[in-house]
């Protein structure tokens, strides 16, 4: 191993003079010193940035955007300034690199598709961070919109990351942009029991539940006189936040207030025979 590494030192010392040699070492120290600081100040100046745009209340979705676009650039830059301190020579560095953009640009048309994505995103806002939405068959909380992609996180937990570019072309909506959804919960007895009674005891389990909105006002109606049942279409409106909880609420609180009205939930009646016989 030292063997290879004297010829290598060698090799080096009689292709370079000695005073080219510590002209390139102090180059390369200067652009690595470059290097350090600008990635450093970058760091910085994207810190100040969104805090800038916190204390002017510019939303969270543009400042998680422009932070990254940001970003990038600086970096582009600082790359190009890195290259330049080692000698190398930027002009016909751009030159190659102009002349490489076709190609370049052919390459990436799926990253500079989601770029432009993100940015339409942006600029008509179908969304925003914290929304909830359901695209590309995917319902969750978006957590960041990125340059390129934007996250969404599932309610089991799952971070789903959706390219800008199909997001811009595809159906997106937006659950939580009223702030309130709708329940829908269909609930059916039997023919024999009354329907005002029965519309009575379950309106009472709506206006009665904390989380239910009085603003629309939850509905009681007959929906459908089924097979064996005669169902009623329960609609109580909530928040974004409580959904779930009034959907699961209301839902055993209906068979309760039933219960205890003595009003009967029809069932497979058969099926219990055949069990018993």
């Amino acid at each position: 191993m030292e063997q290879y590494l004297t010829k290598l030192k060698n090799l080096v010392v009689d292709y370079l003079p000695k005073d080219q040699i510590v002209s390139y070492s102090f180059k390369a120290v200067y652009a690595l010193g470059l290097l350090i600081v600008g990635l450093f100040a970058i760091k910085l100046t994207i810190r100040l940035t969104k805090k800038i745009l916190t204390t002017r209340r510019v939303e969270e979705t543009i400042q998680t955007f422009l932070g990254n676009l940001i970003g990038w650039g600086l970096k582009a830059l600082l790359l190009v300034a890195v290259i330049s301190k080692l000698g190398v020579d930027t002009t016909a560095l751009a030159a190659v690199m102009a002349a490489a953009s076709l190609g370049i640009g052919l390459a990436l048309q799926g990253a500079l598709a989601n770029f432009a994505g993100g940015v339409l995103i942006i600029l008509f806002k179908p969304f925003r961070v914290g929304n909830v939405v359901d695209v590309q068959g995917e319902i969750g909380v978006v957590k960041n919109i990125e340059i390129f992609t934007t996250q969404i996180l599932t309610p089991t937990g799952k971070r789903v990351i959706i390219p800008n570019g199909t997001l811009a072309n595809s159906n997106i909506i937006n659950i939580s942009a009223e702030g309130k959804l709708r329940v829908d919960l269909t609930i059916g007895v039997g023919y024999d029991e009354n329907i005002k009674q029965t519309k009575d005891v379950l309106m009472a389990v709506l206006t009665s539940h904390p989380k239910v909105l009085k603003d629309p006002l939850p509905t009681v109606d007959v929906s459908e006189l089924a097979d064996s049942s005669v169902n009623f279409a329960v609609r109580p409106w909530c928040t974004v936040e409580d959904y779930w909880a009034v959907h699961f609420g209301i839902t055993e609180n209906c068979k309760l207030a039933l219960d205890a009205a003595g009003i009967e939930i029809p069932y497979p009646h058969a099926v219990e025979i055949q069990k018993k016989g």
